[in-house]
């Protein structure tokens, strides 16, 4: 396999964007945005109420029309990833609620979520035990891994992979992925993901120094 074209589309974000969510975040790759509320820890209903941490939920709302098939995928993933990190025993019998805003997809939207989910939760101050951030890889016919694919390197690509990484030890937390690839693909993959999540977590980091910083 060829080395990976290695470098991630320009990434921006704005946080503490809106008023009603306790924490908010607009992440940016390249053309590809999602916004970020985050509600809670707040009270639920009895009837979904855990006893012994947070009920976490995740809705992903689509650029127009309803959610479909693909963002129900999404939000389980979403959560599951966010459920693995989220210190849920600090705040039992309670929700906390993510909400994930479509602006525009032009590819790694799912990374894009990820990434916009965590800045949102860091906005909200809500306890985690490490920071995540998703990342994709397209493998195309040629063998080539291009990280963080646009819309048309995905559709040109034999195979595409979203992975969760996280930042205390860069483990693995979610892989998902389409199309066919060797168990030694997945690990160049990881290998890619793993690299470029430092950057992303850099990136948290310098954010939320600036924004503290202004204030």
């Amino acid at each position: 396999m060829e080395a990976a074209e290695s470098s991630l589309r320009e990434i921006g974000c704005e946080q503490n964007l809106l008023s009603r969510p306790d924490g908010s975040a607009n992440f940016m790759q390249g053309d590809t945005s999602v916004l970020a509320g985050v509600y809670g820890p707040v009270e639920i209903k009895i009837s979904r109420e855990l006893h012994d941490k947070s009920t976490i939920e995740v809705m992903v709302r689509p650029k127009v029309g309803l959610p479909a098939i693909q963002e129900k995928n999404q939000e389980q993933l979403i959560r599951e990833t966010c459920e693995s990190v989220i210190l849920g025993t600090l705040h039992p019998r309670t929700s906390i609620t993510i909400v994930l805003q479509i602006i525009n997809d032009a590819g790694s939207l799912l990374a894009c979520c990820l990434n916009a989910a965590c800045m949102g939760l860091m906005d909200a101050g809500i306890p985690m035990r490490a920071l995540f951030c998703g990342v994709t890889c397209a493998l195309d016919a040629d063998d080539q891994l291009t990280l963080d694919p646009s819309s048309k390197q995905q559709k040109e690509s034999r195979a595409v992979l979203t992975l969760a990484i996280e930042s205390t030890e860069n483990k693995v937390l979610m892989v998902s992925s389409r199309g066919m690839y060797s168990p030694a693909e997945l690990q160049q993959c990881i290998a890619a993901a793993q690299i470029s999540a430092q950057k992303i977590f850099q990136f948290y980091r310098d954010s939320v120094k600036r924004r503290y910083s202004k204030s």
